[in-house]
């Protein structure tokens, strides 16, 4: 079995903070630059599971660096260099404590409010008439807070402008930016074959500049349906043929578990974290249209800090 990265705790020049979330380990060096290292520790129902999917790390980040360099003409984004397959090293950003949720089908949590009858969502109208995953006529922001501890919630522009999260002039600016940031991946992921269902992007401000930051068109924070035959299952009210972590989700499922209370996660074994890792690479190669370099990963934690260190080195030379 090859080595993955659940874990780290990298002694690095200059720490400030380290923040450690469900996938990503977040450095701060000098209160100036982010070093953010995505781990191979994977979720589902807001569960870190047991075990780390080799090269889940190095798809993420890898995806993720693709699409800010397709997207820097649109908006500035905090990528300041790749040292590792599994790192991005960028500048240190005040987020906005919104996310910017874009939809352009009706899928996932706007489907389950839309069939318990809701016809808006963050204050945004839906028609009646849709069925789940038909195409909205435009693409619909429903943003949501972004929570410190517990769930993200949906909130409305006016919310947002009210309650003082964003200014008006700021809000409308991450507005645009989310549309002309959605129609750039819904053209890349069209020459894939693919449609982009809908994603999540994330801003934050250094001094009075705006960045585009953290991860951006990944299959774990954005939602990918094939394109050929989608419309044939739309008119035969069949589910869609996605490209996401779904299959994790259904495989938990199928062993009894949801993340409830008293629920345990079933063994992964080592053949299922090897038909994981290989669904991951998949993904990879279908977003990004090229072939999949697997890093060598023998000592996988040994590699990655001592590249951590050596951009920090010639960084402040």
């Amino acid at each position: 079995m090859t080595d993955a990265i659940t874990k780290t705790n990298f002694t690095l020049p200059g720490l400030t903070n380290l923040y450690i979330g469900k996938v990503r380990d977040v450095y701060h060096i000098k209160d100036e630059l982010l070093i953010m290292v995505t781990s191979d520790r994977i979720s589902a129902f807001d569960v870190v599971l047991p075990r780390g999917i080799p090269y889940k790390g190095q798809v993420l980040n890898q995806i993720a660096a693709k699409f800010l360099d397709a997207t820097e003409d649109i908006v500035p984004n905090w990528k300041i260099a790749t040292p590792d397959p599994m790192v991005t090293v960028g500048r240190l950003c005040e987020p906005y404590k919104v996310e910017m949720v874009i939809r352009g089908y009706l899928s996932g949590h706007a489907w389950r409010e839309y069939k318990e009858g809701k016809r808006s969502i963050c204050g945004v109208s839906m028609p009646d008439g849709m069925k789940e995953n038909d195409r909205f006529p435009e693409p619909i922001i429903t943003p949501t807070t972004k929570a410190s501890v517990g769930h993200d919630e949906d909130i409305s522009r006016e919310e947002i402008l009210r309650t003082g999260l964003v200014s008006e002039e700021e809000y409308l600016k991450l507005e645009d930016y989310t549309r002309r940031l959605f129609q750039r991946g819904t053209e890349m992921a069209g020459h894939m074959g693919l449609i982009l269902v809908d994603t999540k992007y994330e801003f934050g401000k250094d001094g009075d500049d705006i960045y585009l930051i953290d991860e951006i068109h990944t299959p774990d924070s954005s939602r990918y349906f094939y394109l050929e035959g989608y419309e044939k299952r739309q008119a035969n009210n069949e589910s869609q043929k996605q490209l996401s972590k779904e299959f994790v989700r259904e495989w938990l499922i199928l062993n009894g578990f949801q993340g409830k209370e008293g629920q345990q996660v079933p063994e992964m074994t080592d053949l299922f974290v090897n038909q994981v890792s290989e669904r991951y690479i998949e993904l990879y190669e279908s977003i990004t249209g090229s072939k999949f370099e697997r890093a060598d990963i023998s000592n996988v934690l040994t590699r990655v800090e001592g590249n951590i260190l050596k951009f920090i080195t010639a960084y402040y030379r």
